[in-house]
Order: C-alpha cells, then sequence, then structure tokens
C-alpha cells in the first residue's frame, strides 16, 4: 500500500508492509496528526486506538525513513535519524520520497492518507 503524506505545502511518499500491525494503521487512514520531535530522532505522535501487534517480532533496529509503531506507548514514531534496536518498535513502511521535510526538531502537522 502507498501512503501520501502532506506536511504544510511539501509532499511526502511512503509505502506500508504486508504486515498486521501495517494493515491495522491502514484502517485509521485518513488521519492528521501533530508529530512532535523526540529525541532529537524521531517525530512521534499518539494514536486514537492501540494497533495490533499480531506476528510482530519482538523489536526493531530503525534507520532513516522509517515509519514504526512503539507498542508500549502507542505512538507513532517515523524516525529521521537511525536509531538502535528498541524492544516494542515494529516496521509498518518506509518514507520512500519527501524525508527532508521531517529533518527539524520542530513540530509538523501531518495529513496521511491511502494513494
Amino acid at each position: 500500500m502507498k501512503l501520501r503524506i502532506q506536511i504544510g505545502d511539501k509532499l511526502a511518499e511512503a509505502v506500508l508492509h504486508d504486515n498486521p500491525t501495517s494493515l491495522d494503521f491502514a484502517a485509521l487512514l485518513p488521519l492528521t496528526l501533530t508529530l512532535r520531535d523526540y529525541n532529537n530522532t524521531e517525530k512521534v505522535s499518539d494514536l486514537s486506538k492501540r494497533l495490533t501487534t499480531q506476528s510482530a517480532p519482538n523489536g526493531y533496529t530503525a534507520s532513516v525513513g522509517d515509519l514504526t509503531y512503539y507498542a508500549p506507548w502507542g505512538n507513532l514514531a517515523l524516525f529521521y535519524k537511525n536509531f538502535t534496536y528498541a524492544t516494542g518498535l515494529v516496521s509498518l513502511g518506509k518514507i520512500t520520497s519527501g524525508m527532508e521535510a521531517f529533518n527539524t526538531k520542530e513540530a509538523v502537522i501531518v495529513k496521511i492518507e491511502l494513494e
């Protein structure tokens, strides 16, 4: 599945993996979220409901452009810097273009929808 992410007048694109957590996330779309900076590494936002982690690995090592779900907190996390392995982190997909719009310490308002 392809995603379109509108950030102000900028556009990013992403692809979702075919796994239960990603499908659960896709069912929430379209979404408008405020992504806040966390740890100078990622943008995070709470989701309206917890996503399934059925069949998900115990954790994940994130890299630039990864769209993930952090199960312990129930939030969406988009990485703009590489990160170490984190227990409870589930990969949802990857930003394929427009990643530069997220490389800021400021919060960004995004609209995420299926393409």
